[in-house]
């Protein structure tokens, strides 16, 4: 809710700034007639006092705006890492996207002939979904070298972090070549 009004704050301070500038454009590059531009000083400086109260309204309503920005900017926010939280009847325990990332690359480097690996995670109401990046060797069964590495993933993150684990897609990105040796023959 607080992102959604910081936007809103955000659009409507850019839209008056972006008019106040215009509008000095167009003065500074003569514009306006000195008579008007005369007359609208003088009504903000009070011989018309609802302009005088509007115009105040208005810097303030601006001022704010900035203050409030100003604020979010300099603010650190502790929950700028995803993470993942569960409640325990001694407190909370939140542990990072990376950390469960890092815990499945780990168990699916145990998988035999498999080869630079890549981890995402996405957390749903079901559990977590994991996806794992692989190049297999071509030495063994893709089907049962994912199958083996879907169950130590699943496992290994169950068992470390106690989140259910919903889903472990395995995407097998390619089969890597093993540099070939040559052995010269002597004759």
């Amino acid at each position: 809710m607080i992102k959604v009004l910081d936007r809103l704050l955000l659009f409507l301070y850019s839209l008056a700034i972006g008019i106040a500038s215009i509008v000095a454009i167009i003065a500074a590059s003569g514009g306006f007639s000195e008579s008007w531009l005369m007359d609208v000083v003088s009504d903000f400086t009070g011989d018309v006092k609802v302009v005088q109260g509007s115009v105040i309204g208005v810097a303030i309503l601006v001022m704010l705006i900035s203050v409030r920005f100003f604020i979010v900017s300099i603010r650190r926010d502790g929950n700028s890492a995803p993470s993942i939280t569960q409640r325990t009847e001694h407190g909370d325990i939140r542990i990072s996207v990376e950390t469960v990332e890092n815990l499945a690359l780990k168990a699916a480097s145990r998988t035999r002939g498999v080869k630079d690996l890549r981890a995402r995670v996405r957390v749903s109401e079901a559990g977590l979904g994991i996806l794992i990046r692989a190049f297999v060797d071509g030495e063994g069964s893709i089907p049962t070298m994912s199958e083996e590495m879907q169950r130590t993933v699943s496992q290994q993150i169950e068992e470390a972090t106690g989140i259910p684990v919903a889903e472990v897609s395995v995407f097998i990105a390619n089969v890597t070549q093993a540099p070939t040796s040559f052995k010269s023959r002597v004759e």
